[in-house]
């Protein structure tokens, strides 16, 4: 009887080793120092020492990788680099360093150097478009609020700024002045306008100045001004006009803020 033989299992083919793809973006890029700082020159630590460590952490082999820069090496990590090692100083001129596209190897040096974000940063134009924009929209958002705020409570946020020199301007200069913080601070002035407080701080003051109560020297007590009544005492440490405007919202508080509303009408 003829036995058939068995057909052997065909061999798996190797495994083809995964490619990573690359990714890098050639561009020419513009690095400036932090901080408004324009020297006439500042040199970058190129290479790893006691004083400007220059290691980075790489999550694909898990521990850190020493880097230095050499002009005449594609890696910028030293246990990659091989034969004659060239070094450059890496120099910012006026606070300002532009590497053009084909110096790829420094330009990625200076994106994994431990300075980067420290002493200086690369300029992106799409990230600098998304600030200006935010930055407009803040704008635009407290200019529309100032045209469209009662004078009342445009004083109210003035005095915060100006102080008691408010109670001398006419409506149309309180307008303009309110217009012109909107535009130069708009982050404050939306932060004022939200702020409850703001007008019952502007009540305390205005009250202060008409006499009808009044702040001792230590800015610790307010009383009647009429009969040295005592009304609070200003907590440690505290404001004490936004003392009393935290104190208005009290029941006995309340009380006083309906009796001033009174006598200043």
């Amino acid at each position: 009887m003829e036995t058939k033989e068995k057909k052997k299992p065909a061999a798996k083919a190797p495994a083809t080793p995964e490619v990573k793809k690359d990714t890098w973006e050639y561009k020419d890029r513009n690095y400036y120092l932090l901080g408004n700082r324009n020297p006439l020159t500042y040199t970058l630590p190129s290479r790893h020492n006691t004083r400007y460590p220059l290691v980075k952490f790489d999550e694909e082999v898990g521990y850190e990788r020493e880097l230095r820069y050499a002009t005449n090496q594609k890696s910028i990590f030293v246990d990659e680099q091989e034969g004659q090692i060239t070094l450059k100083h890496i120099v910012f001129e006026n606070g300002h360093l532009m590497v053009p596209k084909e110096k790829r190897n420094l330009q990625e040096f200076l994106n994994k150097h431990p300075h980067k974000d420290l002493i200086y940063s690369e300029y992106d134009q799409v990230e600098e478009a998304i600030d200006e924009v935010e930055d407009l929209e803040l704008e635009l958002i407290a200019m529309n609020a100032a045209m469209e705020m009662d004078v009342d409570f445009a004083e109210a946020i003035l005095r915060v700024e100006v102080g008691s020199s408010v109670s001398n301007l006419s409506s149309k200069e309180l307008k303009r002045d309110l217009l012109l913080l909107a535009r130069k601070n708009p982050g404050l002035f939306i932060e004022l306008a939200n702020d409850d407080n703001v007008q019952l701080r502007n009540f305390a003051i205005v009250a202060t100045e008409a006499n009808i109560i009044k702040l001792s020297a230590d800015n610790r007590t307010f009383t009647w001004a009429s009969n040295g009544r005592k009304l609070m005492n200003v907590p440690f440490d505290e404001n004490p006009y936004s003392a009393m405007a935290a104190w208005f919202k009290t029941d006995e508080g309340l009380e006083v803020y309906k009796s001033i509303e009174k006598k200043t009408k």
